[in-house]
């Protein structure tokens, strides 16, 4: 799978931060209801490789990937529980060398010109745009599209459902990224219908 095939899934991959093992499945299993099939699962907590094992054996129907992954040894723990595509926040030649060895995709974390090229260089073309909000937002990207016409974004960070429409319309955006689908507060109280609510509007979101 190359990591641009993401993008037919839906205009949003859900940004997902687990805390405990017992919420992976159902949380996956209420995006998967409400239309998001794509899961990009943070290494930012104990129980992350957990809950994407979980994932991975129980809800077939998700495309469950690794976020915050920063080091090679990373990318092998993602792919040993199961996932099928990587995120970095941001770029280094290790970790790309890493997950073309063991024949992970990876969406790498691009923030400005100078790592857009160091990306590409490494034969990257599909690139995450992060921190979005914070990195120029909607004007960033409509700069980056002058020299780099062959490069396709995922903004992520600081996006929200009233937002990511704005992102969307960008010719050089395929997807964006957004952790506005599974709200701490939902995840912690089992409202996993409220889950499938939000992963519905934003499976029917449209460019703006």
């Amino acid at each position: 799978m190359k990591t641009i095939e993401l993008a037919a899934h839906g205009p949003v991959i859900p940004v997902i931060v687990l805390q405990r093992l017992e919420d992976a499945v159902p949380l996956a299993r209420a995006l998967v209801a409400g239309g998001v099939r794509v899961l990009e699962v943070t290494l930012r907590t104990p129980a992350a490789l957990a809950c994407m094992e979980a994932i991975a054996r129980e809800v077939p129907q998700a495309i469950v990937g690794a976020g915050t992954v920063r080091s090679a040894d990373d990318a092998r723990a993602a792919l040993r529980a199961g996932c099928r595509f990587a995120v970095s926040p941001g770029y280094t030649p290790e970790v790309g060398q890493a997950c073309r060895d063991i024949g992970l995709p990876l969406l790498p974390g691009v923030a400005t010109a100078s790592e857009v090229m160091q990306a590409n260089a490494d034969g990257y073309r599909f690139l995450k745009f992060f921190p979005a909000t914070a990195a120029g937002g909607v004007p960033m990207l409509k700069a980056l599209a002058g020299p780099f016409p062959d490069v396709v974004f995922c903004p992520t960070g600081g996006i929200t459902l009233q937002t990511a429409p704005d992102f969307l319309a960008l010719p050089n955006v395929a997807v964006c990224g957004g952790s506005w689908l599974t709200p701490a507060d939902a995840t912690d109280a089992g409202d996993w219908g409220r889950i499938t609510a939000l992963a519905r509007e934003a499976a029917a979101l449209r460019p703006g």
